[in-house]
């Protein structure tokens, strides 16, 4: 009799994985879901732009202008760490461009934002501004120093697109709205 009881036992557990099996296939196949959506979250910027150029001791960039192709993923600014602003895009191909603003303008401040591109001492004219190249493996970036603060414009992006966002940057401060 006992022997009998073990028998039934695994075999409910059989049929109960069974059930739950077709269960989960029947919402995986009749369920819509889209395996080809971005994931890609946007973000508004506008709120953390005006409250980084009212506390800012430098014109914050802020792109204005871009075609609806260029998406913002990411925003920040923290005051104790530099005063450091950064706004992530994704561009129309898919590749990845930053805008970063720190106080602290040293060569390890850029390398770090950069992942470790170093300058190719040649610039790039943008405007009627230079700003220098500098190359890496993983990021590419174009910088240019001001007094008390630096500007990077960095990501896999190649240096045309790169120039394009320098090209689109409004440097202001105060409590200005940004165009977007």
């Amino acid at each position: 009799m006992a022997g009998m009881k073990g028998k039934q036992t695994v075999w409910d557990m059989v049929r109960s994985l069974a059930v739950i099996g077709i269960v989960v296939a029947g919402i995986y196949f009749f369920i819509p879901h889209d395996e080809d959506a971005d994931p890609t979250r946007t973000v508004d910027y506008r709120v953390e732009t005006i409250t980084a150029r009212r506390a800012a001791p430098y014109p914050v960039a802020v792109p204005v202008g871009l075609p609806e192709q260029w998406r913002a993923t990411s925003v920040t600014y923290e005051r104790k760490n530099g005063s450091a602003w950064h706004l992530g895009f994704l561009d129309p191909k898919q590749e990845y461009v930053a805008v970063e603003q720190s106080t602290d303008t040293t060569d390890k401040y850029v390398a770090r934002v950069t992942r470790q591109a170093k300058s190719t001492g040649q610039a790039q004219q943008v405007g009627d501004a230079s700003w220098e190249r500098w190359d890496g493996e993983k990021y590419d970036a174009l910088v240019r120093r001001e007094q008390g603060y630096v500007t990077v414009v960095t990501g896999t992006a190649s240096f045309e697109q790169l120039g394009a966002m320098v090209q689109a940057l409004e440097f202001k401060q105060g409590a200005d709205t940004p165009q977007g």
